[in-house]
């Protein structure tokens, strides 16, 4: 095993590390079919030889050329890290600037193969979520961010690493871009060639801003999300012998299966790979696993009978268990599900993200690599025959939702009936949960806001937990209204029961929604108790790009702005630049993540709270911005809430400023101009 001293060193290249090739102890990312032509197989090895001296050519290449030719991309697993790769704590990091050090922990929490999806592709989650393009990428990282000082930025091109540049103190330490390809050549075909050649990379969000925290990050978004649409569809608060069916167990959806059990239903999940469904039993977040169709029905009613809180994963493709649960309906006349969703990584679903239902998982893997057309088709088919059964529950009762994984939008090209009649362009005969729950809560400010304890310590974890309820708790006795003291009273509680959930893995980490007031306030206090030693590290805080500000996704985060401005990308660049000089550590900006390479433009930030009266100001200031410009933007396309909350954060803040609109109250206005010659 390596030290951290030695991995901050530099490229090791004498003498060269043992090829070892994959680790088949790990789960690894499907093969990739970029169907590169003979010249530019040629440029994508000689591109990924340009990271080594000439004398290595002969070595490298073709070792290279084999990656290329039977996983579709240059991995270079030889330079997989010969050390435990997790996030110590930032002490143990030798770097020049603390920040430099937040910024190491936080990339190898992401490469943590407790955490990652494909740890050895450099995948942290989604299927396709990459931190780096390749390992020699992350060892010149590890070097660079070793050498900084705070006159320097480290500009990052798509996981490849262009170099530190002169900068000054109050600029970012780094500065990530991902995927900025020309809008007309941002397709998924030519994206496949491009990653293929080592010049573009799908950093979904938080993979390849080095933000991500585990599924942590999004059980409490699933758990706000389930909990309203039994609140909205049920009209239930308590959703105890209600059945919650969806798909994917995932670095993602593998949240849903501890969701399920925090609130209280009975939640089945499907998954085609046992890796992954194994992965979530083991941690503890699904209660029971089968690989029956048969014994997973008896078990439903059971668990309904009982009112059981119950997690169950179920070994198999969800269009089988879709299909069997509305023939149960047809046969029996009862209903077993209640609420339904979709989280296979439906955004990328020909390169392994959607399994078809008519093959098993090698079989599929195969035919993907060997005739993708066909594969394709075979997705097309799977979509039809799962919208087919949804549609059957749904028209008798079931509530179903999509969750902004792209799955109706695919099921669309494929040709399922998944058309809302009479529509707008974002809208399908099912509501994104953005449109129908989480849309509100985005125009009241409030958003996933994160921190991580670079000690890595898990008292300081619960002592920022502590400062956050308490922080939370002030503002309410200070006085809000009853919308925003619903949110924050359900996030008080979310941080109360956390310890007991176990959500911890990886970083020592914690996320809760709140809005910019909530944010301004938790960072400051925290920053406040780093500063008197009651906390013993610097604490990075961050959101997740799906925020009030952060994405712009015509068909998830702004699928309920109405004013035609839902495909425009003003927002997520306006945030991305706004908070790179209101002092952000880092900042990032992406194309692709969600829904899809093509389908989105997000970004986010992280930010290092080390105690110091400078991070109060730099949080201060960059928060107040990252949430306002969302609302803002919200507040202009026609929503109340916003409108409200932007209202009351102009009147407590007199150097903010915002356009408000003017509703057209008589409707006929439009109609008669538009009738005049």
């Amino acid at each position: 095993m390596i030290s951290l001293q030695e991995l901050c060193a530099g490229l090791p290249l004498s003498p060269l590390p043992q090829n070892k090739g994959r680790n088949n102890g790990v789960p690894h990312a499907p093969n990739r079919t970029p169907q590169l032509s003979a010249e530019e197989q040629r440029l994508a090895l000689e591109n990924s030889l340009r990271y080594f001296p000439p004398e290595l050519h002969k070595t490298l290449a073709p070792e290279f050329a084999d990656e290329l030719r039977h996983y579709g991309h240059i991995y270079m697993y030889r330079f997989y890290p010969n050390l435990q790769m997790k996030a110590y704590p930032i002490t143990q990091y030798p770097c020049k600037t603390q920040q430099a050090a937040a910024i190491m922990h936080m990339i190898m929490n992401n490469l943590d193969p407790a955490v990652a999806q494909f740890p050895q592709e450099l995948v942290t989650y989604g299927g396709n979520g990459q931190v780096f393009s390749n390992w020699a990428q992350f060892w010149l990282v590890m070097h660079y961010l070793s050498e900084m000082t705070e006159e320097q930025t480290l500009v990052m091109y798509s996981g490849h690493p262009l170099g530190l540049f002169p900068s000054h103190s109050g600029a970012p330490r780094v500065v990530i871009t991902n995927g900025m390809v020309i809008p007309n050549y941002s397709s998924r075909k030519d994206y496949e060639k491009m990653f293929a050649l080592g010049v573009t990379m799908y950093g979904q969000m938080t993979a390849g801003s080095y933000c991500y925290i585990g599924p942590q990050g999004i059980v409490h978004g699933t758990v706000l999300t389930v909990l309203n649409a039994g609140r909205r569809y049920l009209g239930l608060d308590d959703l105890s012998g209600k059945v919650f069916v969806t798909s994917g167990l995932g670095g993602m959806s593998g949240a849903q299966a501890k969701a399920a059990a925090i609130v209280g239903c009975v939640g089945v999940i499907a998954e085609v790979d046992e890796n992954a469904l194994m992965k979530r039993h083991k941690q503890g977040w699904l209660m029971e696993v089968t690989n029956s169709l048969d014994g997973c029905i008896q078990r439903i009613r059971k668990a309904k009978k009982q009112k059981e809180t119950l997690s169950l994963g179920y070994h198999g493709n969800i269009v089988d268990l879709w299909e069997k649960l509305a023939e149960e309906y047809e046969k029996t006349g009862e209903l077993l599900v209640d609420l339904g969703s979709d989280q296979t990584s439906c955004h990328n679903p020909f390169s392994g993200g959607y399994y078809p239902v008519q093959l098993k998982l090698a079989e599929a893997n195969e035919l993907l690599c060997r005739e993708p057309q066909i594969f394709h088709q075979l997705v097309h088919e799977s979509l039809r025959r799962q919208v087919a059964a949804i549609n059957k529950l749904a028209d008798n009762g079931m509530f179903f939702w999509d969750y902004g994984n792209a799955f109706l939008l695919e099921a669309q090209r494929a040709g399922a009936d998944v058309q809302k009649h009479g529509g707008r362009d974002t809208e399908f005969r099912y509501p994104s949960y953005v449109q129908h729950i989480m849309g509100d809560i985005f125009s009241l400010g409030f958003g996933p806001f994160r921190w991580v304890c670079t000690s890595a310590d898990p008292s300081d974890l619960a002592a920022t937990d502590q400062i956050a309820t308490c922080a939370l708790e002030d503002i309410i006795a200070q006085g809000v209204s009853d919308p925003v003291k619903k949110q924050y009273n359900d996030n008080i509680r979310w941080i109360q029961e956390a310890g007991k959930h176990d959500l911890v893995v990886g970083s020592q980490a914690r996320i809760l929604y709140s809005d910019q007031k909530g944010r301004v306030s938790i960072a400051v206090a925290i920053n406040r108790a780093v500063a008197a030693g009651r906390v013993k590290g610097a604490v990075v805080i961050s959101r997740d790009h799906h925020d009030v500000s952060g994405t712009d996704s015509p068909y998830r985060e702004t699928s309920n702005i109405y004013d035609g401005s839902a495909f425009c990308a003003d927002m997520a660049v306006q945030n991305f630049v706004g908070d790179s000089f209101r002092g952000a550590t880092w900042v990032a900006l992406h194309n692709g993540g969600g829904v899809g390479w093509g389908e989105v433009i997000n970004g986010g930030f992280g930010l290092v709270l080390d105690g110091s009266q400078e991070a109060e100001e730099r949080a201060t200031r960059m928060l107040s911005w990252d949430v306002s410009n969302g609302v803002a933007r919200r507040c202009w396309s026609g929503n109340q809430n916003a409108y409200d909350t932007i209202v009351r954060t102009m009147e407590e803040n007199q150097n903010l400023r915002v356009t408000l609109p003017h509703a057209v109250k008589d409707k006929s206005v439009l109609s008669l101009a538009l009738s005049l010659n």
